[in-house]
């Protein structure tokens, strides 16, 4: 019998699209063979649908006429087993139940890829492929990485963090911002992806306009140093507790003085957005073999640190003025899976995805031996009687 696996996407994120797309790349390049696909949409309201047409791309050109000829579907935890059950469920005919073994969220973003959407599939009970919640929270949280990989000695660049009340007294903010960062400064959303909302600033006006775009994506916004002469290159890690490997590294192009979500994705060209595999890119990236190899222990270092399983990319940033190396972010749920540097190391995306389907049913199976209950129940005497009740 062939592993139901429900590959989910989209989401109540800016990301939204992207998943879409990484997420149709991944059920094209499921193997049949062993693994039975149940596409699943999840709106920008965070409703899920199934249907006939959800994992054709072409439908999502028009998202309304997707929806309604699609099933509204909830999640359902019936003892041992968890389904996809319509809704509203009708007394005569409709959809039947579906049993889903594995869920396997390719997401992107705030409200999805931050632990939101695992702590929900672990309450369900289900096992599911990538991070689990701590390292997608952690992950996702550009200041609380620093502090991660600080303890790690993997070398970040210093910030300064900004919340939303700091904005009532911008004058304030600009002055901190200038004397603990000065110029050129970057100033990013700490919580967001894909670039969005990430800018450099060299003056106090065009600071001004990065802060008031990066507080439209988020309460809590940061601001570093920014490197004049950047060399961004990224690794993809893969594996779990058990151990974790790097895969060859990229550098991706930009057109500017950061790599944008319109270099991510919409540089595809003919053909229309592939994702982060449409990037405009050197694999493998032209390095001196002690910087490779530098990266790569980084890479997976700091896989470790967060406590990741299945696949991450991890960025970091060049200064090549004085050849000095910095982490910039984890992607817990890179764009496209990061397929596209794997490939060149001889591993097809249909297996990094049986890989990735099989260390979540094991990583599932470990965790049904840990004790979570006991068996007893100290309600059977308890009582609120007294003025002091139970202690």
């Amino acid at each position: 019998m062939k592993t139901r696996v429900a590959v989910m996407y989209g989401g109540r994120s800016v990301e939204h699209e992207v998943s879409v797309i990484s997420g149709i790349q991944a059920l094209m390049n499921i193997d049949k063979e062993k693994y039975e696909t149940i596409p699943v949409y999840i709106t920008k309201h965070n409703e899920f649908y199934v249907g006939d047409d959800i994992g054709k791309i072409e439908a999502y050109k028009d998202i309304d006429s997707l929806i309604a000829r699609s099933q509204k579907v909830v999640w359902v935890n019936e003892g041992d087993k968890v389904v996809l059950s319509p809704y509203p469920k009708k007394r005569f005919g409709g959809m039947k139940d579906i049993e889903v073994d594995v869920a396997f969220p390719v997401v992107h973003g705030t409200n999805e890829e931050d632990g939101t959407l695992m702590g929900f599939l672990k309450t369900l009970g289900i096992p599911f492929v990538g991070c689990d919640v701590t390292a997608s929270a952690v992950g996702m949280d550009k200041y609380i990485s620093k502090c991660v990989l600080k303890d790690v000695d993997i070398p970040v660049l210093d910030c300064v963090c900004f919340h939303e009340d700091d904005y009532a007294d911008m004058e304030k903010l600009l002055d901190t911002a200038e004397k603990k960062v000065g110029y050129p400064a970057i100033v990013k959303p700490v919580n967001s992806g894909s670039s969005v909302g990430i800018s450099m600033a060299r003056n106090r006006e065009e600071l001004t306009r990065s802060v008031d775009d990066a507080f439209t994506y988020a309460s809590i916004i940061l601001v570093e140093h920014g490197i004049e002469k950047l060399k961004e290159i990224n690794c993809s890690v893969l594996g779990d507790d058990s151990g974790a490997k790097a895969s060859v590294l990229e550098e991706p192009f930009h057109t500017k003085d950061i790599l944008s979500y319109k270099d991510k994705y919409e540089s595809g060209g003919k053909g229309g957005s592939k994702g982060m595999a449409s990037v405009q890119r050197k694999i493998p990236a032209d390095l001196p073999a002690d910087m490779t190899e530098k990266i790569k222990e980084y890479a997976v270092r700091a896989f470790k640190a967060f406590g990741c399983n299945g696949v991450a990319r991890i960025d970091f940033m060049i200064d090549e003025e004085n050849n000095k190396l910095y982490f910039n972010e984890i992607n817990t749920i890179p764009g496209s899976l990061s397929f596209y540097l794997w490939e060149p190391a001889g591993l097809k995306y249909s297996e990094l995805l049986d890989q990735l389907i099989q260390m979540a049913l094991k990583r599932a199976r470990k965790y049904q031996d840990l004790t979570f209950t006991f068996d007893t129940n100290i309600l059977s005497s308890a009582s609120f009687g007294g003025a002091k009740g139970v202690k």
